[in-house]
C-alpha cells in the first residue's frame, strides 16, 4: 500500500466524522432551542449534551450566532431561491420589492430567537452574508424604480426595519402583529417612492 493511499483512507473517516459531528450539534441545538429557548442554551450545554467536547463544537460553529445561522440555513436558501424565482418571472420591480419587504419580515419573525443572538460585531445579523443579499436585492430593485434621494440611504433604511432587532423590538415592545408591520413598511414604501 502506497503512503497515498494511507493518507486517503486516515483522512476520509475524519472527514466523515466530521460531518457526523456536524449534523449532530446542529440536531442538539435545535432540540435544545426548541425546549429552553436560545437565550437559555449555552455552548457549553449544547456540547455536553450532544456527548462532544467543547473544540468539536467550537471546531464546527466559532460562536453561538455562527450555530445559530446554520439552523437557518436551509430556510434562508428556501427563501433565496423563491426570491430568484419571482425577479426571473415578474417584471414589477415596485411588486417584487414589497414582496420581498413581507417575505423577509416574515422569515425574519419565524426565526427571531436565532436570528438575534449576538456576536462581536454589534451587527450580528445586519452584516451576515446570509442576509446582506436581501440589502442588496432592495438595492438592485430600487435602482429600478428610480426613487429620488439618496438610493444606499434608502436601501439601509429599508434593509433595518426587516432586520432581526427591528421586528422583534416592533412584535414584542410594541404589540405589532405581522400585517400591522408589512401594512407599514407598504405606506411607509409609498411615501419614499413619491416623484
Amino acid at each position: 500500500m502506497t503512503d497515498d493511499k494511507l493518507l486517503l483512507s486516515d483522512y476520509q473517516p475524519t472527514r466523515a466524522d466530521a460531518v457526523k459531528n456536524r449534523a449532530l450539534l446542529l440536531d442538539t441545538a435545535r432540540r435544545l432551542f426548541a425546549e429552553q429557548g436560545v437565550e437559555n442554551v449555552s455552548m457549553s450545554a449544547v456540547a455536553e449534551s450532544a456527548g462532544v467536547g467543547k473544540g468539536t463544537l467550537y471546531r464546527h460553529f466559532e460562536n453561538k450566532s455562527a450555530l445559530c445561522h446554520a439552523l437557518l440555513d436551509h430556510a434562508n436558501r428556501d427563501l433565496q431561491e423563491r426570491t430568484l424565482e419571482r425577479l426571473r418571472t415578474v417584471c414589477d420591480a415596485p411588486g417584487n420589492l414589497r414582496w420581498l419587504l413581507a417575505e423577509f419580515s416574515r422569515f425574519v419573525a419565524e426565526n427571531e430567537d436565532l436570528l438575534s443572538i449576538g456576536d462581536a460585531s454589534g451587527f450580528p445579523s445586519l452584516l451576515h452574508p446570509a442576509h446582506w443579499w436581501v440589502r442588496q436585492t432592495i438595492h438592485g430593485l430600487l435602482k429600478q424604480i428610480h426613487p429620488p434621494g439618496d438610493l444606499d440611504y434608502l436601501a439601509d433604511l429599508l434593509y433595518i426595519m426587516v432586520d432581526a432587532h427591528t421586528i422583534r423590538y416592533l412584535h414584542h415592545a410594541r404589540n405589532y402583529d405581522m400585517q400591522r408591520m408589512v401594512d407599514g413598511l407598504n405606506a411607509a414604501l409609498d411615501r419614499l417612492l413619491v416623484c
